[in-house]
């Protein structure tokens, strides 16, 4: 398994080309909804792009060292949003889908908790690797060696407070 590096501008170039493929289809989607954490960005971009109300299902299926082990699917209890309603047509969005597994299972769990009030729901990732078991209906970039993919807010996940007094550290563009 091959590694990938993205930087800020890449990762930042990935999600507007996302928005322009989504844009392309012409699908009228009233709700988004991010899977967090990977997701929030995505979601929150997506979210001004199209001026449409976010919501957030936290999820969580990696730990470990380096945030590389994948462990058991946990989704929350409750989905967040600030609309009194959920939209009828839902778009899912995540950085990635890997396995497939988190991606499906928060699919399925909007459909338990959420399926009278939703008529159709897509999904929306930057990247697609051949290993997923669930083909996202929009992506950028399909992996066909399965890599790992490095993002840039990684830098976060090995920083403490203590680190903050080096101003500089993990920004590189």
């Amino acid at each position: 398994m091959s590694d990938i590096y993205i930087s800020w501008s890449k990762y930042h170039e990935t999600i507007e080309d996302l928005a322009k493929k989504i844009d392309k289809s012409q699908w009228p989607f009233n709700q988004i909804i991010c899977l967090a954490r990977g997701g929030l960005r995505v979601g929150d971009i997506l979210s001004r792009i199209f001026d449409q109300p976010l919501a957030i299902l936290a999820t969580s299926s990696y730990g470990g060292v380096g945030g590389q082990v994948r462990g058991d699917i946990k989704i929350a209890k409750h989905l967040t949003m600030t609309t009194e309603t959920l939209g009828n047509h839902v778009l899912v969005v995540d950085d990635l889908v890997d396995s497939g597994i988190s991606l499906s299972k928060s699919v399925n769990w909007l459909q338990d908790n959420y399926g009278r009030e939703i008529e159709e729901i897509k999904t929306a990732v930057l990247w697609y690797k051949a290993g997923s078991i669930f083909i996202p209906d929009y992506y950028i970039d399909y992996l066909v060696d399965n890599p790992w993919i490095h993002q840039p807010f990684e830098v976060y996940e090995k920083m403490n407070p203590q680190d903050l007094s080096n101003t500089k550290l993990g920004r590189k563009d």
